[in-house]
């Protein structure tokens, strides 16, 4: 993540089952990405997807308030469309609050 804020935040969790092929994928979620981290209250996010095509994003945020302007983010609701269209078998999104966390090995 790019910083710690200080207390608790909120993880959304996005799993998903992509369709074969890029289309335009790979394109986008760079974009996505990109204007996520320009949003207020984004802490970061991490991702990773395996031969088969089942993925889990996560997206940290301060709040929850900027988890539903995220949602509402006008070229992320072309973005969602186009993945119920085209780039999704099927996926599911969870919305967490994360109250302590702790690492190791990292500096």
């Amino acid at each position: 993540m790019e910083h710690k804020p200080d207390g608790s935040y909120y993880a959304v969790i996005f799993t998903s089952k992509r369709t074969g092929g890029d289309q335009g994928y790979g394109h986008m979620a760079d974009r996505m990405e990109e204007l996520a981290g320009k949003q207020p209250g984004f802490i970061g996010i991490e991702s990773a997807r395996d031969a088969a095509g089942v993925g889990i994003t996560v997206s940290y945020w301060e709040s929850l308030e900027a988890i539903g302007n995220w949602k509402n983010n006008e070229a992320h609701r072309v973005a969602q469309d186009k993945g119920k269209q085209v780039w999704y078998d099927n996926y599911t999104v969870r919305i967490c609050k994360v109250e302590k966390e702790y690492s190791f090995g990292l500096e």
